[in-house]
């Protein structure tokens, strides 16, 4: 086997191997030697990345498909107590790993970048990888999202960094002792775990805590969730902090953004030293995330004119204001945007990249929990839109929760002037999209459920 296999992982069984952090680190640790099975509820081409890489996939859950001989199995936690093949794993006394503590295995010798964040990680985790690769560095690395192809959300490499999205929704974050952290933005989300937004900032200052001594700390300066957090831990010993953003006093400063297009060019001032270089993604926030990766592969001891480059062979990551094609004179971008600091970041991005196109959104609210918490602020930023389609809740993990709807977040957006539908069957949303599209107009679909089925659909419907 190769190198930096744990020996509980020779033959772990994965509950829901199709999902995005869990298909990241079985794919990591087929590549890495292991024999590597699990199971999901449907088929996908994720599966198929895996099968390719000699996985066993299977599709739906039963007690059998558990091996005998597996040395672990792995869950997230959206597993639930009564999964069969969990009760499986009892019954043989195979012990239950949780995902994070995987991937915390996984960083083990290396050099570890963790990104955190309310909103953004996917992104500059993504950022990180595509252009420390383009240096020929070869990094390890796991991410939330397909770079450009089912199984590309991760890569077993031969070099010593590894860069992993830090996922704060269950505090699995404090698993992770990294070398460099990034902290994007704080704030309240995850309402499920998260009672007020003290919570959310001693679960964050606890994961600074995780810096190996000697490591540093990148945090945006400008948002004041991340700041306060910068804030609490200041004079930490052993902790290096370097601030980035677009006020004078940040260490690496953001002087100018240009949008061209769908794309930026961004200047920034680091050590008295001026770089520009472009981020292939418009909008304001992907530009700082751009500028974060950046921090973090310098504090690493990447020099910053070759990062900066190496940042332009960026692309985009899936469903982060990915276009998925044109018809009938009318564009069609996924968006993931989910929450309202998000929806709000996503649309002002697409509005100084649209001109005067119209633009149209079909937004598909995730989670019950996170609708009852922020669905008045989600009816808002749908009012930056020409008009919407809203979809019924997307309940992922989560049982229904008495007089949560869609709803909420409707009347909302009417009450801030926006020009909204309700559709209640999502198969009707490619005709109701047609009937209002025009040539010119540009059509996100948004949300981080299953609304980014509808892209082809809506495409197809235009083209007929």
């Amino acid at each position: 086997m190769k190198p930096g296999l744990p020996t509980a992982m020779e033959r772990p069984h994965f509950i829901g191997i199709g999902g995005a952090g869990m298909s990241g680190i079985a794919k990591i640790l087929a590549q890495r030697g292991a024999q590597v099975a699990g199971s999901d509820s449907r088929d996908s081409e994720t599966a198929q990345a895996l099968r390719a890489h000699g996985a066993t996939v299977h599709i739906g859950h039963a007690a059998g498909h558990l091996a005998d001989d597996s040395t672990c199995v792995v869950v997230s936690s959206a597993i639930r107590a009564d999964n069969p093949e969990l009760a499986r794993a009892a019954e043989l006394g195979i012990p239950v790993v949780h995902r994070s503590d995987a991937l915390a295995g996984l960083m083990d010798g290396l050099r570890p970048i963790a990104v955190a964040g309310t909103h953004g990680k996917t992104t500059t985790t993504s950022m990180l990888a595509v252009s420390l690769s383009a240096l020929g560095l070869d990094p390890s690395y796991a991410i939330g999202g397909d770079l450009d192809a089912p199984g590309s959300n991760a890569h077993h490499g031969e070099g010593d960094i590894f860069v992993a999205e830090a996922d704060e929704s269950d505090r699995t974050f404090h698993k992770y002792s990294p070398q460099v952290a990034i902290i994007l933005n704080a704030e309240l989300d995850h309402h499920a775990n998260y009672a007020s937004i003290e919570e959310i900032y001693e679960s964050f200052e606890t994961f600074v805590g995780k810096i190996v001594p000697g490591g540093t700390l990148v945090v945006a300066h400008g948002q004041e969730g991340a700041a306060e957090i910068a804030r609490r831990v200041a004079g930490q010993e052993g902790l290096t902090v370097v601030t980035y953003g677009e006020d004078e006093d940040a260490d690496v400063r953001i002087t100018k953004i240009t949008p061209r297009g769908l794309t930026s060019e961004v200047t920034v001032v680091l050590d008295g030293r001026m770089l520009t270089f472009t981020v292939s993604v418009p909008g304001r926030h992907y530009a700082h995330n751009a500028v974060a990766a950046l921090a973090a592969g310098v504090a690493l001891g990447i020099p910053a004119h070759n990062l900066a480059s190496a940042l332009g062979k960026y692309t985009g990551v899936k469903r982060r204001l990915q276009l998925k094609g044109e018809a009938a004179g009318v564009q069609v971008i996924d968006s993931y945007a989910h929450h309202p600091t998000e929806m709000t970041a996503d649309l002002e991005a697409i509005r100084g990249a649209a001109g005067d196109s119209r633009i149209l959104v079909v937004f598909q609210p995730h989670l019950f929990s996170r609708t009852q918490e922020l669905g008045k602020e989600m009816g808002q930023a749908l009012a930056l839109a020409d008009a919407s389609v809203v979809l019924e809740i997307y309940p992922a993990r989560e049982d229904p929760i008495p007089g949560i709807t869609s709803e909420l977040i409707i009347a909302a957006a009417r009450s801030a002037g926006a020009d909204v539908t309700a559709e209640h069957d999502k198969a009707a949303v490619a005709d109701v999209i047609a009937g209002m599209a025009k040539p010119g107009d540009l059509v996100l679909t948004m949300g981080a459920g299953d609304v980014t089925d509808l892209g082809p659909a809506i495409l197809a419907r235009l083209s007929s």
